[in-house]
């Protein structure tokens, strides 16, 4: 930043939702004296993009300069990158020779489509059959794409947003609203619900399983509040991981790479008698830092240990049991603006912070004859130390009880009770604040859901509904209606209309976030303005009606085709209304606050289309291919005070695709390649790109794998998203390289 130039910069909410940056020159900081001055700033109704993070050409980083193709790569890494696409060309010409090798590729597109899946009613069913935008991310998948990270993995889901803004934070939403807090899309690693009540959103650092042990990753987009309740507004993750007894033997993987330093996982699983399995694994991983945008060191390197236990017992033929748990603790770094009372009234630095704790869950399952019932409970424990800023625990017991009855041969009913009790205590500082600094949350739900198959179980019809009791806002119902109708062996079409609600969270009640300060004299007082965000106990929930349609198709034994369409209708969404100053510091002033107050004045309608398509090329040769449109039109209210211009509608791309071919080559090689797109995010100032990620394993004894991959392989660098909420500095994603071993043995 040149000087005499401060930034004045709003978030995007709470968590999401408005986000702004000014640069102003010395002349129009005079002018900005007075609080009402500060105010009139806001309100210049320049677009988002002008006033999102700025990345002048003069200061040496124009974010399309580092979005290159070929043409500008240095001689060296074009002979680099020409030899690693060579070496998959070369290999994918030797497939040309028959040989009688294994079929990874040979499970049938009937088999995809009679895949279980649990997500979308709480029960066992086929994914042919499931009433809503769902898609299967197996564990194939993950290991052929080479992926390091479940963000990494979730890129391969149709709809979703994933985006990565440093080396340690992810912004992943889907249909629309896309950020770090991202609050509408709730988040389950075996039923266990990872979201924080800070904001409701999922600290993507902190989530983490072996991913060898993955046994589905299953990705809805849109409501699935009426089973999930609340935050279940824009889809649902639920990533589910094998039985212990299918996970025996010992397993290590060993790998690195260029921005990887080091990754090692190792597990073993045993058995107890004759029902009772068990299996421990343990995992590290440490990443170098990587540049921001002026290509200066962004600080943002992390390591992370963690380990877990999962035993899983069959008692008797009727019941099962399972108990698991894990510890984990990772150190992160980032670089960091904050505000100060203090000339020159901002600093950036390097800074440092932490996430530890555990989780432990218990889960219980009997079946009757026509009918079964299933006990889980859990307490997960979270510590964050995000120096300069922030300090958090976070205790949550939950409690869930269901029962499946089967009414008849056409009818299918489940109900069932949850209590959540959340104990949250945090400390704070001059830029983040919470008040009170102790928060004990109960939240009592129960869920009912019917359904009933007509016309010889060609139409299937589901209605139910979830009820809830929040501190915040009290009573919430979200009801829906879901329809499946078989149209001939092969396809298959659904529709749903839901609603479901986004509660408040923490922030949003209790919230100071001091986002800048104007230097004195602040006319007519002689100190400084602090410019904050502040929450409200009159925050409202966030409401949806949603309405999706879609259809399946297997159209031939190689071709099958999904496609989704809904619209959705917004009201009572997040906005930040100006409020009255006032003056700090007792007894003598210190500064007076300019006020934005979290208020649910924005409301409008998203709608868009998301396309997935199969075709197995030959038995060895996979290709699939994904699309997804999404159009928003997210408003303020016309009693809105709001000065703010941004809204969310360019944070999320309008268009997506990927590519993704899947080899088996002879001499138990396989190779997969994606190619994917990203349209640009006008709001913030980014422009589109492509990406090709490569991975090549392989086999030389069933026991032994070796594997090498490359990210991001046809441009140099590119940037994805820009932070909100909190100012940490943006990094530019870069071309790497990783390599990994991984041995299996009994």
């Amino acid at each position: 930043m040149e000087k005499g130039q401060w930034t004045l910069r709003y978030p995007n909410s709470l968590g999401g939702e408005f986000g702004m940056k000014h640069r102003i020159g010395t002349n129009q900081r005079k002018q900005a004296a007075g609080w009402f001055q500060a105010l009139e700033m806001v309100g210049h109704g320049k677009s988002r993009a002008d006033l999102a993070v700025r990345l002048p050409e003069k200061e040496g980083y124009s974010l399309r300069g580092h979005c290159q193709g070929m043409d500008s790569l240095t001689p060296l890494r074009r002979v680099f990158v020409i030899s690693f696409l060579g070496i998959f060309l070369a290999v994918t010409t030797l497939a040309q020779s028959p040989q009688n090798i294994p079929d990874v590729t040979a499970i049938t597109l009937e088999d995809l489509m009679n895949l279980q899946v649990t997500s979308v009613s709480k029960r066992a069913q086929k994914l042919a059959d499931a009433a809503a935008a769902i898609f299967v991310i197996t564990q194939d998948d993950i290991r052929r794409s080479g992926a390091a990270s479940i963000p990494e993995a979730l890129r391969m889901a149709p709809g979703l947003e994933v985006a990565r803004m440093d080396q340690n934070k992810w912004a992943i939403g889907s249909r629309g609203f896309n950020g770090r807090f991202d609050n509408k899309l709730l988040v389950l690693i075996d039923g266990r619900s990872v979201y924080t009540p800070l904001f409701s959103g999922v600290y993507w650092n902190v989530q983490d399983v072996m991913l060898e042990d993955v046994d589905r990753i299953e990705v809805i987009r849109g409501p699935g509040a009426t089973l999930w309740g609340a935050n279940a507004v824009d889809g649902v993750i639920n990533i589910i991981t094998k039985s212990a007894k299918l996970t025996q033997g010992a397993i290590v993987t060993a790998g690195g790479g260029t921005d990887e330093r080091t990754a090692e996982s190792g597990r073993y699983g045993g058995k107890v008698g004759d029902n009772t399995y068990y299996r421990a694994y343990t995992k590290y991983s440490d990443w170098e830092p990587t540049v921001g945008p002026t290509g200066t060191n962004a600080s943002d390197g992390w390591h992370a240990l963690r380990g877990g236990l999962r035993v899983d017992s069959t008692p008797t033929r009727a019941d099962s049991l399972t108990v698991q748990g894990d510890l984990y603790r990772s150190v992160y770094g980032e670089t960091l603006t904050v505000p100060s009372l203090s000339a020159p009234y901002s600093s950036t630095f390097p800074n440092s912070g932490n996430y530890s704790g555990g989780n432990i869950l218990g889960h219980w399952n009997h079946a009757f004859a026509r009918s079964s019932t299933s006990l889980q409970m859990y307490y997960d424990d979270t510590n964050t130390v995000d120096n300069s800023l922030f300090t958090d625990h976070e205790g949550v017991y939950d409690l869930d009880f269901q029962h499946d009855l089967h009414v008849g041969e056409s009818q299918e009913f489940v109900w069932g009770l949850g209590f959540r009790s959340i104990q949250d205590s945090n400390g704070s500082s001059f830029t983040v604040s919470l008040k009170p600094n102790h928060n004990s949350l109960n939240q009592y739900s129960g869920f009912l859901q019917d359904e009933v198959s007509l016309f010889d179980k060609r139409l299937r019809v589901t209605f139910g509904s979830k009820f809830e009791h929040n501190k915040f806002t009290g009573f919430e119902v979200e009801p829906n209606v879901r329809f499946v109708g078989i149209l001939s062996k092969n396809q298959s079409i659904w529709a749903a209309i839901s609603r479901a609600v986004r509660t408040p969270a923490l922030t949003e009640e209790g919230l100071q976030l001091n986002e800048a300060v104007i230097p004195p004299p602040c006319s007519p007082f002689p100190f400084p303005c602090v410019v904050s965000i502040l929450g409200s106990p009159q925050f409202k929930s966030e409401d949806l009606i949603a309405y999706e349609v879609g259809y399946r198709i297997q159209a031939t034994s190689t071709v099958s085709a999904d496609i989704a369409t809904f619209y959705n209708k917004y009201t009572n969404l997040r906005s930040a209304e100006p409020g009255a100053p006032f003056v700090e510091g007792s007894p003598t002033p210190t500064d007076l606050v300019i006020p934005f107050v979290a208020s649910n004045k924005m409301s409008g309608g998203t709608y868009g289309t998301e396309l997935f398509a199969d075709w197995r090329v030959v038995p060895k040769w996979r290709l699939v291919g994904s699309y997804s449109y999404l159009q928003m039109d997210i408003q303020k209210n016309k009693d809105s005070l709001d000065p703010t211009p941004d809204n969310p509608n360019g944070a999320s791309p309008r268009h997506q695709w990927y590519l993704r071919s899947s080899l088996d080559l002879p001499k138990h090689l396989e190779q997969d390649m994606t190619l994917r797109y990203v349209d640009h995010l006008a709001s913030l100032n980014i422009p589109s790109y492509y990406s090709l990620d490569a991975h090549l394993s392989w086999r030389p004894i069933a026991s032994l794998e070796f594997a090498i991959g490359g990210q991001n392989l046809l441009n140099h660098q590119h940037m994805e998203f820009i932070p909100e909420f909190i100012n940490t500095t943006p990094t530019l994603v870069g071309r790497t390289v990783r390599g990994s071993i991984t041995w299996r043995f009994e």
